[in-house]
């Protein structure tokens, strides 16, 4: 599901601004793009995502602004890694002029408003990423009530046709019966009937053409899917009505499959339809 969440604050003297933005996916799938000083606490941060979210393609940034709420820090061991190296340089290539304390400030990672190691940035930072993940799902809850609409709306032209089919299935069997008692008698062509045997021969036929059962089961996992969406919370549904879309759909294959009706076969390829349209959304909710 697409989503938009962010949360900014202080970490250490910086402040931190984290985005959050999801797009559809099955699975969770993070990328996390942090500058220098946060890179660090990229596992963490990738495992506090997990905890709010389950599915989706999620993108994280966090931008820093230094020196906002103190003075910035210096890496002492990165300020003389480089005067060593810059100094190594000017003597290996006969440079001219001598290396200054503004030369060495600039080069990358030296200055940070965030310093190494520190328990308490760590816990500030991870709080943003909370937050945001918070902030992320809340807009993704409210596509979610969107969305559930929608597959409302799906269900109810499916129980439109279904209900076709239920009004539709006796009449139908009627007509196979007396086909096959049509079609049995021109055969035999005046020939004696054992009408027991025969009564018995449509009994079996009319039970493999029978799809009340399939009506039935259908209509109890319509029932279930309605209620997760109506119902769910603040559940993760996805998987559930993933399932349950499985069971219609196996149920619709079986009455299509039973039918041997042009006006039933009809309804049964509508039903697949919206089933298809209710699949290509539920892979996406979470």
């Amino acid at each position: 599901m697409t989503g938009f969440g962010a949360a900014e604050g202080t970490v250490g003297s910086a402040r931190v601004t984290v985005e959050l933005r999801s797009v559809n996916h099955r699975f969770f799938n993070a990328s996390i793009k942090l500058p220098a000083e946060l890179s660090r606490w990229e596992g963490e941060v990738r495992e506090a995502m997990r905890k709010r979210i389950s599915r989706g393609h999620i993108t994280l940034a966090a931008r820093v602004d230094r020196g906002v709420a103190g003075p910035p820090l210096i890496d002492e061991e990165r300020f003389g890694a480089y005067v060593t190296m810059l100094r190594g340089l000017k003597q290996r290539f006969g440079l001219e002029g001598d290396v200054d304390v503004a030369t060495v400030l600039r080069m990358p990672d030296v200055m940070s408003s965030i310093s190494e190691g520190s328990e308490g940035e760590a816990t500030a930072f991870l709080g943003l990423v909370d937050a945001a993940s918070m902030s992320l799902t809340e807009s993704r809850q409210q596509e979610g009530e969107r969305l559930g609409d929608y597959l409302l709306e799906r269900l109810a032209i499916i129980e439109a046709a279904l209900a076709r089919v239920a009004e539709r299935a006796p009449q139908r069997l009627v007509e196979q019966r007396e086909r096959t008692r049509a079609a049995i008698r021109q055969l035999i062509d005046g020939v004696a009937v054992d009408e027991q045997r025969l009564a018995m021969e449509i009994a079996i036929q009319a039970d493999r053409l029978d799809v009340q059962e399939e009506l039935s089961r259908f209509r109890s996992h319509i029932t279930a899917f309605r209620r997760s969406v109506v119902d769910s919370g603040d559940e993760p549904v996805g998987k559930r009505l993933g399932f349950l879309l499985q069971e219609m759909l196996r149920e619709a294959n079986t009455t299509g499959s039973k039918a041997n009706d042009a006006a039933i076969l009809s309804d049964v390829v509508t039903v697949k339809e919206e089933l298809e349209r209710i699949r290509e959304q539920v892979e996406n909710l979470e």
